[in-house]
């Protein structure tokens, strides 16, 4: 987790104290920011613990503190650090009273204790959280891929779905529902089949988020549904929906990126192995058609089990309409396996039947 208020006041070297807004200590911190400015608003970014011992300001003036203060609270400032022992012996009252009214955590910060410490403070959890989303990332990666391997794309999706504590899907270049895991996330896999469609349309890589409607699975509301398409070409070859309760944290997102590469992998491979095993098919079909039984079995290997110490026998007939594939005079209607018997040799009585 990002640091937080609460864990900066727990910070030992660091001596803060909590004057105000003590029930909002649980928000995230994103950075610590030194202003001296009356009006620092225009630097802020927002998620920012302002730190400040009032060199420009009226601390003690109510009705300025409270304008200063509403300014904070609208910026997006989550925090406000008060430096005491420079302009201050102590946090004056009316600023107090002011973060008070507006719930805006206000820390006292002793004399001892630099500015600079709070920011290191800060930037060091902030280091600290992102090396563990990183680690946590290539875990999940690792272990992505170990189920790709072992168990294929259904085996992936059901440990991608366990990694982001939600549901994913796979859909194949039809827009169909090709795997889900959970097994009850099926039916928020179909009701997106549209939006599904939508994505495939656009040039690949693309990416969108759609809100689901909920249902069957646990929590029931509607889920934030991320669609990735899968494919190297420009034309997507599959999808990807990723559906959870919440926004994708630094981790959850390194494993879904990596979901993304192993599928796009793994479907890029399955439709080269689909175009090779076409061609040797074509091969094998042309050498049979040559009355090359021998050099047929070699190339086939076993790619066809015993397909080809069967019987079989082709039926040609003349379709001028038909494309002639195979550069002769008549065209493949059907291939219509026989009983064995006393014929002999089927693969040679091809060969005989298509001369």
């Amino acid at each position: 987790m990002p640091p937080t208020l609460a864990s900066l006041v727990h910070h030992s070297a660091l001596k803060l104290t909590v004057r105000a807004g003590a029930d909002r200590l649980d928000v995230p911190v994103r950075w610590a920011h030194v202003s001296e400015l009356a009006d620092p608003v225009p630097y802020m970014e927002g998620g920012e613990l302002l730190l400040t011992t009032a060199l420009k300001l009226d601390a003690e003036d109510p009705e300025a503190m409270r304008r200063y203060v509403k300014r904070l609270v609208r910026a997006g400032v989550v925090g406000l650090g008060f430096g005491v022992g420079v302009n201050y012996d102590e946090v004056p009252e009316a600023l107090v009273d002011a973060a008070g009214r507006e719930e805006l955590p206000l820390l006292e910060v002793p004399r001892r204790t630099p500015f600079l410490a709070i920011s290191k403070a800060v930037s060091a959890a902030i280091a600290a959280d992102q090396y563990r989303a990183v680690t946590a990332g290539f875990a999940a990666q690792r272990e992505l891929t170990r189920h790709a391997m072992n168990a294929g794309p259904e085996g992936l999706l059901a440990a991608l779905a366990g990694q982001v504590d939600g549901w994913a899907a796979l859909y194949d270049a039809s827009g169909a529902v090709v795997a889900t895991a959970p097994e009850w996330a099926g039916r928020r896999a179909a009701r997106i089949t549209a939006d599904v469609e939508r994505l495939r349309e656009r040039s690949a890589p693309a990416s969108a988020v759609v809100v689901g409607e909920g249902g069957e699975g646990p929590g029931g509301s509607g889920d934030r549904i991320e669609l990735h398409t899968l494919g190297t070409g420009r034309r997507s070859r599959a999808a990807l929906a990723v559906g959870t309760a919440a926004a994708l944290g630094t981790a959850e997102r390194y494993a879904v990126h990596s979901a993304i590469a192993l599928l796009t992998l793994t479907t890029e491979r399955s439709l080269s192995l689909h175009v090779a095993e076409q061609r040797i098919g074509t091969a094998v079909l042309r050498m049979l058609l040559a009355g090359e039984p021998d050099h047929a079995r070699a190339v086939a290997g076993d790619l066809y089990g015993d397909l080809l110490d069967a019987p079989f026998r082709l039926m040609l007939a003349e379709s001028s309409p038909v494309s002639k594939p195979f550069g002769g005079d008549a065209s493949l209607v059907a291939v219509k396996p026989v009983p064995a018997g006393a014929d002999g040799d089927p693969l040679g009585q091809l060969a005989e039947v298509v001369e």
